[in-house]
């Protein structure tokens, strides 16, 4: 118990840690960060229930104020932004991820949290964002979805980054990767 507990907390500190990295917000409103890549990690190393739990965690302290989003961001007002579909889709995105890794056996893990960060740090999110920014621009579902597009290059690398060190960790220490525990 006390193992989990100090992992979802490490964990929603990670993804407050990769909301300075970089802190660069488009004209629409939505920042670019690495903090998909930290959600993705959720699902990827500490499975569904944990990594959403994680996220969870990370959305508490962001509603209570705490300055965790890209450009010291807190408070619930954070989610009411054009970029509130995308926040609000994380836990969904990582509790996906960490879901498809913990289910499908694949030919390497590497390749296993790479495919499932895609599907469900990219697909599940984007989901979400692009319905949130609809709402939130007055726009169509497809003229979000062309918004979006600026950050598929991004996050496949961040993909491919969660697989690989999904797969290092594994290596390196089987037991710390819960999704495949």
């Amino acid at each position: 118990m006390e193992r989990n507990l100090t992992l979802v907390a490490l964990f929603a500190a990670l993804i407050a840690a990769l909301a300075l990295i970089p802190q660069f917000t488009l004209a629409f409103g939505v920042p670019i960060t690495a903090q998909s890549l930290g959600i993705m990690l959720c699902g990827t190393v500490l499975g569904s229930k944990r990594g959403a739990l994680a996220v969870l965690l990370f959305m508490l302290l962001v509603a209570m104020g705490l300055p965790l989003l890209a450009g010291g961001r807190g408070g619930l007002g954070s989610f009411m932004l054009p970029s509130s579909g995308f926040l609000i889709g994380f836990p969904f995105a990582a509790f996906v991820t960490g879901l498809i890794v913990e289910k499908w056996q694949g030919p390497s893990l590497a390749i296993t949290a790479g495919i499932a960060s895609v599907i469900g740090g990219i697909i599940v999110l984007y989901a979400f964002g692009i319905a949130g920014l609809a709402i939130a621009l007055d726009k169509t579902l497809l003229e979000s979805a062309a918004l979006v597009t600026v950050f598929i290059p991004g996050d496949i690398i961040k993909a491919v980054l969660a697989g690989l060190i999904t797969a290092a960790l594994f290596k390196a220490r089987p037991a710390s990767v819960l999704s495949r525990a």
